[in-house]
């Protein structure tokens, strides 16, 4: 089987286990067309029946024939099914013998009934007992789809199938979701009323601080020392200390004032001009 097949049958099998209450080990319920059908497919029903049903399946007391080698038996048949096979002839005497490897179910009919008929009163009108029908009959399958809760499997040429979830299976499956959130009124009525809580007793002791009169504390504006960038070398980070001592001792220094600062004296190269032109140049400079 397929990964999405098989996933999908998981899902539908755990619906049926929390909308319906199916537990495993499974009953399944089968009919005679059932069983002739496994038997012209060449089909391990029961196998086949645990890897549909995802699960385990209530085994049988009788050993299995050795035509059909099957180690958990799963099924359970009424004895109208098995009688409708042997009114069938000789010809159905395989079928006849894989049906009596299943367990009997009481199905309280003193006489012999159609196989459709004796199924549809054994699973009834609720299902209680929590049957997983696996039928061929179209008639018997459509009956059974106004019923919920009841998982349908039957055979597509050699390919065991289980049916999607009916109508009236998803109905009562919504209405019991509906009824666990919104709990009706005698519900609620019958629910304990709560018991009534006292009043806390305030402690008395030592009361702490008005937290509005507590001094705030100042925050301080001194900056953290820069920190040394990493692979920095030694050399540099002095020459960057005395190129900041310099331009701090110049922005510092106070201005003077005009006038009474000493002027720098202008300065010749010997041998240019007279001695005269000297004299003159001292004379006006003084």
């Amino acid at each position: 089987m397929r990964q999405k097949r098989a996933k999908a049958y998981r899902k539908l099998m755990s619906l049926y286990s929390l909308s319906f209450g199916f537990r495993q080990p499974y009953q399944v319920l089968i009919d005679s067309h059932m069983c002739k059908e496994a038997v012209a497919h060449k089909i391990e029903l029961v196998k086949q029946l645990g890897i549909v049903l995802q699960g385990t399946v209530k085994p049988s007391d009788v050993p299995p024939p050795p035509a059909f080698h099957c180690t958990h038996y799963q099924s359970v048949i009424t004895q109208c099914c098995i009688h409708e096979l042997y009114l069938q002839g000789k010809e159905q005497q395989p079928a006849v013998d894989l049906a009596k490897t299943f367990e009997r179910r009481k199905c309280n009919h003193r006489e012999a009934i159609p196989g459709d008929d004796c199924i549809s009163s054994v699973v009834g009108d609720t299902n209680k007992h929590r049957y997983v029908v696996a039928s061929h009959s179209h008639e018997l399958r459509q009956k059974l789809r106004a019923i919920p809760g009841v998982p349908i499997v039957h055979m597509n040429r050699s390919v065991m199938i289980l049916e999607p979830p009916s109508d009236a299976t998803l109905r009562v499956k919504a209405l019991s979701e509906e009824k666990a959130l919104h709990a009706s009124e005698p519900e609620v009525a019958k629910l304990p009323a709560p018991a009534p809580q006292e009043p806390r007793k305030k402690k008395k002791g030592p009361k702490g601080p008005n937290p509005l009169s507590v001094k705030k504390k100042k925050k301080t504006d001194a900056q953290p020392p820069l920190k040394k960038k990493e692979g920095e070398s030694k050399a540099q980070a002095g020459e960057k200390r005395k190129r900041e001592s310099d331009g701090v001792a110049v922005g510092l220094s106070a201005p003077q004032p005009e006038g009474t600062g000493h002027k720098r004296k202008r300065r010749r190269k010997h041998g240019s001009g007279s001695s005269e032109g000297r004299d003159v140049e001292q004379h006006t400079e003084s």
